[in-house]
């Protein structure tokens, strides 16, 4: 999971950094802006970003808004301002910051990301058009070439894929390169 820490003041950064560091965590960038808060979350595409109510150029709503649905945000302030916080999907802790709420935070955060990957994988991808078009020349082209069925071409590009470690869309490029180069067989 990606971390990425905003507070207006470096120091106090640094420091949930240590203390998150300390406890097996990674952070990936440390800022004292929403700006590179957001350019950071930018190049890293999913985590979590933890942050104060109120940034030098952004208030933690604008920032939420500004991010990609693959990122949750830690929301640290005083009692009332956190209280402020309507928005379900912000975790909230309020100071003084105890370090095991934080960590604890952090973990659930962290089991939550977890999942949420899980069923992103558990998701067909989705192919474009061009792709579709790849593999379909491809099944087209084993059943001609090596008298396939339909069914058994596909499966073929599956077992072709998945001992390569590539994409369908891939597998079904090489093959085609494959026999578009050669008049022999290939099974």
């Amino acid at each position: 999971m990606n971390i990425i820490i905003a507070f207006p003041k470096i120091e106090q950064a640094k420091s949930v950094r240590s203390i998150l560091v300390k406890s097996g965590y990674t952070v990936d960038a440390v800022c004292c802006s929403g700006t590179q808060a957001l350019r950071a979350a930018n190049e890293l595409d999913s985590g979590v970003i933890i942050c104060t109510c109120r940034l030098p150029d952004l208030v933690y709503q604008e920032l939420y808004e500004y991010l990609t649905p693959r990122y949750e945000m830690l929301l640290i302030g005083s009692g009332s301002q956190v209280e402020e916080c309507t928005q379900t999907m912000i975790t909230t802790l309020c100071t003084p910051l105890k370090v095991h709420e934080l960590l604890e935070a952090v973990a659930q955060i962290a089991r939550r990301y977890a999942e949420k990957k899980k069923q992103r994988r558990k998701q067909p991808k989705s192919r474009s058009a061009e792709e579709y078009k790849v593999i379909a020349q491809a099944k087209m082209l084993l059943m001609e070439r090596e008298h396939l069925e339909e069914a058994q071409a596909h499966r073929y590009l599956q077992k072709r894929s998945m001992e390569n470690g590539t994409g369908l869309a891939e597998t079904a490029r090489m093959i085609l390169s494959l026999l578009q180069d050669s008049s022999g067989s290939c099974v």
